[in-house]
């Protein structure tokens, strides 16, 4: 059986023709466009991490300057945590804090920045020789607003 669009019918022609149009069209809308699409979104999302490790990168030697002067002046670390989250904004995001096993406190944020968040916990390590021993955290519908869940530890 030979195939060839001579020997076809005009009508037969024309639907050969309209059926691959149809199959080149089908391949342009349902495989590439979304395949482009996808690999634009992951190049956008590795071009963030790329900006955000350059930064942490500049930001490191800073940190590492102020070294880890831990100044504790003889206060409970309930003080400490309570103190320190009211010096960076994070008072009104304070939810509560519970006593989690010897040396360890639980707080609780809610709709928290979280780049304030993560100021405050580099403080709390850095000034105070707090770590965290554990996190939860989720979002808050709005971005870059947390609720969170940390168990804090002095080292």
């Amino acid at each position: 059986m030979k195939f060839s669009l001579d020997t076809m019918s005009p009508r037969e022609q024309q639907l050969v023709k309209i059926g691959g149009i149809a199959l080149v069209a089908i391949l342009i809308f349902g495989v590439l466009m979304p395949l482009d699409s996808s690999v634009s979104k992951a190049r956008a999302r590795i071009s963030k991490k790329q900006a955000d490790l350059v930064w942490m990168r500049g930001a490191a030697p800073m940190l590492a300057a102020f070294g880890p002067a831990h100044q504790s002046n003889g206060e409970s670390l309930i003080v400490i945590v309570d103190r320190s989250a009211r010096e960076s904004g994070l008072g009104s995001s304070l939810a509560g804090s519970d006593p989690s096993g010897p040396g360890g406190i639980q707080v609780r944020l809610e709709k928290a920045p979280f780049d304030a968040m993560i100021g405050w916990l580099s403080r709390l390590s850095q000034q105070n020789g707090i770590g965290v021993d554990g996190a939860t955290i989720d979002g808050a519908g709005t971005p870059g607003i947390v609720n969170a869940a940390i168990v804090l530890r002095q080292q």
